[in-house]
């Protein structure tokens, strides 16, 4: 088949294209120039994707293959599919998750339209996840190293179209990979998850693509006596304890955030316990059969939590857990699995702690 492979320019994708290519593929590598370098010094080496490093590595595995190469310009897309999305929900009080959106939507529907342009059945990702006989998403043999959690949002028509070369490698077995094919990405490091917010400073990121917004507001505790102060309430998440600036005779976090009056409600940490939660725009791969033991994660790496019963209505899924989550949050994502099938995912729009408030 002639088969596009994202080449990020780390030692995954880089193996990705090796193995196409050794199992008979016509292999074209392409990259994605997704955003604009960020101020010299602004992030250690290796520790950002999708610059020109990387563009560059990407090209020397690419001639060291022997295969096809081009650098596609997606800082549009990536703008209006991940940077406004990850901006806008924070404004509203949410906890976004960039990752998900290029991951699951952006790869999946911009690369995969140009992979399709250039005349390739298939797109090939370094992503580690394996795809069933059936044709549904399943977790990646190695579970340290598992993506099925960003990948929930892929369509079954286009993850029908796609090839996960990973699945079923571990990491050490990928870089041995790299080293036997003699590549320059073998030994090169992770790079981080955020690649447009090189410092992990969310806050200043919305305060640079929102110079408008006037976030600052109070800090109050559930019947909303005045603690303290905040000069922005993006600035905060659902659960953390750190930074908040207020003496409290007992550990106070964040439990929720309210936008409109830009307020950071705060208390004790087992008002983190939430029970059930809703979540919209939800893709199946398939239901549970009744019956069906069905699990569910809300972070990437996190623990699976059983489930006591979901429904479905208005549009909307309803996920009532056996175990309480900690901290979960409107802007995450709830993907659900059964055994290594992912089932389905969607974006939590509310959630209910353990005592039904």
């Amino acid at each position: 088949m002639r088969v596009v492979a994202a080449m990020s320019g780390g030692v995954d994708s880089s193996v990705v294209a090796g193995l196409l290519l050794e199992a008979g593929h016509e292999v074209i590598g392409v990259h994605m120039k997704l955003h604009d370098e960020p101020p010299a010094g602004a992030v250690a080496d290796g520790k950002r994707c999708c610059g020109l490093d990387d563009a560059w590595d990407a090209r020397r595995v690419a001639d060291r293959l022997g295969i096809p190469f081009y650098v596609m310009d997606l800082r549009k897309a990536f703008e209006e599919a991940v940077m406004a999305p990850f901006t806008a929900e924070w404004v509203r009080g949410a906890t976004p998750n960039p990752c998900v959106l290029c991951n699951g939507v952006l790869k999946f529907k911009v690369l995969l339209h140009r992979a399709r342009a250039l005349g390739a059945s298939h797109l090939a990702t370094g992503h580690y996840a394996r795809i069933s006989e059936g044709g549904g998403l399943r977790m990646a043999a190695d579970r340290n190293k598992d993506q099925s959690y960003f990948l929930f949002p892929v369509t079954p028509v286009a993850l029908g179209s796609t090839i996960f070369p990973l699945g079923g490698l571990t990491k050490p077995e990928v870089r041995a990979e790299a080293e036997r094919m003699g590549l320059v990405t073998a030994q090169k490091p992770e790079s981080q998850e955020i690649c447009f917010i090189p410092d992990d400073d969310h806050a200043g990121f919305v305060s640079r693509q929102r110079p408008d917004l006037d976030g600052a507001g109070d800090i109050v505790d559930e019947a909303g006596a005045v603690l303290g102060h905040h000069d922005g309430y993006y600035r905060f998440t659902v659960g953390q304890r750190r930074g908040l600036g207020i003496a409290a005779g007992s550990p106070l976090y964040v439990l929720r955030i309210d936008p409109d009056r830009r307020l950071v409600v705060v208390g004790p940490e087992e008002r983190l316990a939430h029970s059930a939660l809703v979540a919209r725009d939800f893709n199946w791969f398939r239901r549970p059969e009744p019956g069906e033991a069905v699990m569910a994660r809300i972070r990437h790496r996190g623990a699976l939590i059983p489930v006591e019963r979901w429904s479905e209505a208005d549009g909307q899924v309803g996920v009532a857990l056996r175990v309480p989550a900690r901290a979960a949050t409107r802007g995450q994502a709830v993907v659900l699995y059964s055994g290594e099938d992912v089932l389905g995912g969607g974006w939590i729009r509310d959630v209910r702690d353990a005592q039904g408030a």
